[in-house]
């Protein structure tokens, strides 16, 4: 097990909705993506394989600017370190759920659920999508 993890995913908001998905092994609303499996690929490039993968859309990035968040998680080998990359980005396809989420959602930027995994509030606000 990596005592570091580096993941990555895009952030897409249409007409005041975030599109957060369930899948893994936590309860909460997630952005797309996942850890970065090869450091030969960009985060980028990691970001729209996840996209891919996870929501079946491939991606047009906004910005080149991601916003990056240090956390930690706790797993059954100890303590993770994890780096979450996050790129504004554009959906360029129609949304299928991929075979490991258990829920996809378009959610409503003013009336966000409560149980979002930690990072999704400080990503929002970063982009400027939150006050």
């Amino acid at each position: 097990m990596n005592k570091i993890i580096v993941a990555s995913g895009p952030v897409i908001v249409e007409n005041g909705k975030v599109l957060l998905n369930k899948h893994g092994d936590t309860p909460f609303w997630k952005f797309c993506g996942g850890r970065v499996e090869s450091f030969d690929q960009t985060l980028k490039e990691t970001a729209a394989r996840e996209a891919k993968e996870e929501i079946g859309v491939d991606l047009e990035f906004l910005s080149n600017e991601p916003f990056i968040l240090y956390t930690t998680k706790t797993t059954e080998e100890g303590m993770v370190d994890a780096v979450l990359v996050h790129f504004l980005a554009r959906r360029i396809g129609d949304v299928v759920a991929g075979e490991d989420i258990r829920e996809v959602a378009w959610l409503d930027l003013q009336a966000l659920p409560k149980d979002l995994a930690p990072n999704v509030l400080p990503t929002l606000k970063h982009f400027g999508l939150l006050s």
